[in-house]
């Protein structure tokens, strides 16, 4: 009788064990959820930025940054990640950059679209207009 004991609860503790070791166990007609969290940033919101802005501009723009770093006054951190009910989370991020209470540029999953461009592309230097080669025999 005790090894028929025994061998139940072993049985039953692998059994819910492995149930939870499988990600794609679904019990059927059970509605999952859709998980919105962090600063919804739009388009139209990275559009509107300009150098030069203040923090409370910005504020104004993309709300309430989700990170203010405590030791760097000057970075915003804003996150958005959204994970339909059963699917694959989605995360985008935003990081705005100040020096003396105005925006100097922003990096992250965004881009201004080009007839709102005012932050210019600051990884292309500055070339020469004259490209004349004078040719010596």
């Amino acid at each position: 009788m005790r090894f028929i004991s025994v061998t139940f609860i072993v049985c039953i503790s692998l059994l819910l064990g492995s149930c939870g070791s499988v990600t794609s166990f679904a019990f059927p007609g059970v509605y999952r959820l859709n998980i919105p969290q962090g600063n919804i940033v739009t388009q139209e919101m990275i559009d509107q930025l300009r150098p030069g802005l203040t923090k409370r501009q910005v504020n104004f723009i993309l709300g309430t940054p989700l990170i203010k770093d405590t030791f760097d006054q000057d970075r915003w951190d804003y996150l958005y990640s959204f994970q339909p009910g059963g699917g694959e989370r989605v995360q985008e991020t935003l990081t705005v950059f100040f020096e003396n209470n105005q925006l100097t540029h922003f990096t992250g999953d965004f881009e201004q679209t080009p007839e709102n461009e005012q932050f210019g592309n600051e990884s292309v230097q500055d070339e020469p207009t004259d490209i004349s080669v004078v040719q010596q025999d």
